[in-house]
């Protein structure tokens, strides 16, 4: 079990979307003309985030970059995202599936953090159970700390693997044990690991669309990416 420690939290204003390179701008341009035309067919992308009280100091941040994962995938194609959060006493509540980011951000507006312990093994449980009866293509993860039994987590993230659903995990803060944790959980579901940096919000958003294209249409959309920071997390992907 690894507690949390707020004293190592780092705090940002909201991104400076004028700071995005032009190689990502480039990055988008191609993915829009090369995703998935057909609706019935779009990507989904579970997007879970640890919203325990820690967590407060970013919120606001981790709402305004949620709409670079829709950037990523312009019209006509599209790409279903679904809100998981967790938060104060065995609270764990999924939102339903969303097309656009204006659609999120409303959803992400009404949750406040509240004290509570992790329930990483829900988000596990929940993605699993959502990918038996429709196909998700990735699960992004944003949290801090990791207050429950890592191996039996480690065999969940192996299973998820196993079903062909990577988790791509973005840690706040820098426990080193909590960074062992996750990237492992990366490894065995056969996804990647990053910070969750708030210090350089420009390049956590190069991220999300990364993870967005990867959902929207797989490893030929990322062979396009030119993103040093994207390149590093999808290079742990196994080919």
């Amino acid at each position: 079990m690894v507690q949390k420690d707020p004293a190592t939290r780092q705090t940002s204003g909201l991104p400076d979307k004028g700071k995005v390179s032009g190689n990502i701008a480039a990055f988008v341009q191609k993915v829009g003309t090369m995703a998935r035309p057909n609706a019935a067919q779009d990507g989904r992308l579970l997007f879970a985030l640890d919203a325990t009280m820690s967590r407060q100091p970013t919120w606001d941040l981790a709402c305004s970059l949620q709409a670079e994962m829709f950037a990523a995938i312009p019209k006509p194609s599209a790409l279903q995202v679904q809100l998981l959060y967790f938060r104060g006493f065995g609270e764990c509540r999924a939102s339903k599936w969303v097309l656009d980011g204006d659609a999120l951000a409303r959803l992400m507006s009404g949750i406040d953090c509240r004290g509570g312990h992790t329930q990483i093994a829900k988000v596990f449980a929940h993605a699993r159970a959502e990918h038996k009866r429709r196909r998700i293509n990735a699960v992004i993860y944003v949290g801090d700390a990791m207050e429950e039994n890592v191996d039996d987590l480690a065999e969940k993230a192996g299973q998820l693997g196993l079903l062909g659903l990577p988790l791509f995990i973005f840690q706040e803060g820098r426990d080193a044990q909590v960074e062992a944790a996750f990237r492992d959980f990366a490894r065995l579901s056969k996804g990647a690991y990053a910070r969750f940096d708030a210090s350089a919000p420009q390049e956590l958003a190069a991220l999300l669309k990364a993870v967005a294209a990867y959902a929207s249409g797989g490893r030929d959309l990322l062979k396009l990416q030119a993103s040093g920071q994207a390149r590093a997390l999808l290079a742990q992907l196994p080919s």
